[in-house]
């Protein structure tokens, strides 16, 4: 490290062309890093040659079986020191780490040098959701095994910071994600689109995120006879025929990105999430930005970031009645609902991702000169 310039290796599970959370919030930190004059490679299965200016690392990966859209790393650890002995990091920071994760913060504490790993996905959620053999008990050891090659795991709320510290974890500290204010914005809202999804005037009542098992779709089904609503599904993902058949009279939007997300977002009247395995639901998050009030889990990341009563409600998982019930308050009452939008915007005035990364860069340095102090002290 040169004076306050830093060298930065980010290893991600999941990057470009996917779209989530995972892929989101490393494109922030790619960014905030180019703005501050440090320097950045990224390993990641998959991705562009180059990001923000900094190079691309492919590695080697696989398909799930369950959702070929998504493509695992399968690298090995001394192509990961390789990379590493290369770019003489100062920091290793894995994201959402899983099987590349622990190959890259292994080969890391091999070579000396100070990783910090950022939770941001529940694999033991996921392999529960997925109904997989045994799936808890791997995916809880896995998670172990993982952090504790970390100099410091990163957590996104409250609830995942209580899971993995019965899970044993070390080493534990907060960091929230941040969001883009500009991009979402209720300035974005749009009532040539709202017209074109509800031409009866009904509220749009929406999702935005991947159509997959964990996410619990299957709850909007208490919403999709009521004649009030038009649903309104934003995203891909191995569930959306099955949610279709469910679903029958919702639009489907696939995949959105720009400005037409920022309208998307904009142009609901509620934002509803579903699936209770969340360790921050940045969807949730976006929508509240953008002046729409969610209606979420009591579980997991909701529970801090949405307001209970102020920005939104929180209901009780898995809960369709309970979730149809805050719906129904929403609409019953339009001031109310006008009022809970403009508190939503406020409720997260303070969450950009500039505040959020430069508390990012905090750790890096943080852990870097423990590792620094701890080397004195052996010589």
């Amino acid at each position: 490290m040169t004076a306050d310039r830093m060298r930065v290796l980010v290893v991600a599970e999941s990057f470009l062309p996917q779209v989530n959370g995972v892929t989101n919030s490393v494109r922030r930190v790619l960014e905030h890093l180019a703005s501050q004059g440090h320097e950045a490679r990224l390993v990641a299965p998959t991705g562009p040659a180059e990001y923000a200016g900094f190079p691309v690392w492919l590695a080697r990966g696989a398909a799930l079986p369950f959702y070929r859209d998504f493509r695992i790393g399968l690298e090995t650890r001394s192509r990961l020191r390789a990379v590493m002995l290369s770019f003489r990091p100062d920091v290793v920071h894995v994201a959402s780490p899983a099987t590349l994760g622990l190959q890259a913060a292994r080969a890391a504490e091999e070579l000396g040098i100070p990783c910090v790993a950022v939770y941001q996905t529940d694999m033991i959620g996921f392999a529960e959701r997925y109904h997989l053999a045994g799936g808890r008990q791997a995916m809880s050891w896995l998670t172990r095994r993982i952090h504790a090659h970390a100099d410091r795991t990163l957590v996104p709320s409250t609830a995942s910071l209580r899971q993995l510290e019965a899970l044993a974890v070390p080493r534990l500290a907060l960091w929230p994600r941040g969001v883009d204010l500009e991009a979402f914005h209720p300035r974005f809202r749009d009532e040539t689109a709202r017209r074109t999804l509800a031409p009866d005037g009904r509220l749009l009542v929406g999702y935005v995120g991947r159509l997959a098992p964990e996410k619990e779709l299957e709850l909007l089904t208490y919403l999709s006879g009521d004649p009030r609503y038009a649903l309104v599904l934003v995203g891909g993902g191995p569930e959306e025929p099955r949610l279709r058949r469910l679903l029958p009279g919702a639009t489907f939007t696939g995949v959105l990105t720009g400005d037409d997300l920022s309208r998307a977002y904009a142009s609901l009247d509620v934002f509803v999430h579903t699936g209770r395995h969340e360790t921050y639901c940045q969807s949730a998050q976006e929508a509240l930005a953008s002046g729409v009030p969610v209606v979420a889990p009591r579980a997991g990341g909701p529970i801090d970031v949405v307001a209970d009563g102020t920005a939104g409600f929180l209901y009780e998982p898995g809960d369709g009645d309970d979730l149809g019930g805050y719906v129904d308050r929403l609409a019953r009452d339009p001031g109310f609902r006008l009022r809970m939008g403009a508190a939503a915007r406020a409720s997260v005035e303070g969450r950009s991702w500039a505040s959020v990364n430069a508390a990012l860069l905090g750790h890096y340095r943080e852990v870097i000169a423990r590792r620094d102090a701890d080397r004195v002290v052996a010589a």
